[in-house]
């Protein structure tokens, strides 16, 4: 048996100590290895789930702050401001009201009379430049002017069977044969408040209604004209013999019959205390 020296032993001491430091660090290592995994598991954990709760708030945040579709949104307005349905009576009765309050402007045509207009208040027509109207004997016309317009720079011309009417380096208004001829010592024009031209024309037949002014306009529908009852009392007997034919051709009052009728109309004027809802006029 071979006996060591104190140098030896201690080295194999100090041999033994050292190999079992090593083993106890690399213990250690082990552990601090392991809490650090576990740690850093721990941490993606809590990582994902905060970024999945994220998500889900984020996601709902943008549902409920989602807009509308644009059709559904359209949709739902029309329905809410769509027009009750309306019957088609009361769209026709409606429709007949229109015709009817649009009577008095002249401007319509009749479809029943191969295109005659209307006539307008005046028993004439509103045209686009100029409007005119008549009664038995005479016939008005009227043409706008820009206002401040002086007389100097206007032409008017008037002949037994042509007028031309307008400003002076312009083309005329109206430039045209007349239906009928006139009494040209008789007409006359004026400007008035210099904003339009007033025509005159008088009639050399005074017994029958004018159809158009100038030769190639839209034709008034004279089974519509209405004569003024003032006009009548005017008028000679035998133009006012011809009048009442006329009328009684096409079922309407004579001039006497309108005479009354207008006569009782201003005596009911003239007494609205008194009933006359149960009087029978003849």
């Amino acid at each position: 048996m071979a006996i060591l020296s104190e140098y030896e032993e201690e080295d194999q001491k100090k041999g033994k100590r050292s190999v079992q430091e090593r083993f106890l660090v690399n213990d250690v290592n082990a552990v601090v290895r392991m809490v650090k995994d576990k740690v850093e598991t721990e941490d993606k954990k809590r990582k994902e789930v905060k970024i999945e709760g994220n998500g889900k708030a984020e996601k709902k945040i943008k549902e409920e702050a989602a807009p509308v579709p644009v059709k559904k949104a359209e949709k739902k307005i029309k329905e809410e401001v769509a027009p009750l349905p309306v019957k088609k009576e009361e769209m026709k009765k409606q429709e007949v009201k229109e015709v009817k309050e649009e009577k008095g402007s002249g401007s319509e045509v009749d479809g029943e009379n191969n295109g005659r207009r209307a006539p307008n208040k005046h028993n004439g027509l509103d045209m686009e430049k100029y409007s005119w109207g008549q009664s038995l004997s005479e016939v008005t016309i009227t043409v706008p002017v820009p206002a401040g317009t002086k007389s100097r720079f206007i032409t008017c011309e008037i002949k037994k069977n042509h007028v031309k009417v307008g400003l002076k380096g312009q083309p005329p208004v109206i430039d045209g044969e007349l239906f009928q001829p006139v009494k040209v010592d008789d007409c006359f024009w004026s400007l008035e408040d210099q904003k339009s031209i007033s025509i005159l024309l008088t009639k050399q037949n005074q017994m029958e209604w004018w159809k158009y002014l100038v030769k190639g306009e839209p034709e008034v529908d004279t089974q519509k004209v209405e004569p003024e009852n003032s006009r009548l009392a005017d008028l000679d007997p035998e133009t006012r013999s011809t009048f009442d034919q006329r009328q009684k051709q096409m079922g309407r009052p004579t001039s006497d019959e309108m005479q009354k009728q207008e006569i009782l109309k201003k005596f009911m004027a003239e007494h609205p205390e008194m009933d006359f809802s149960r009087a029978k006029i003849n």
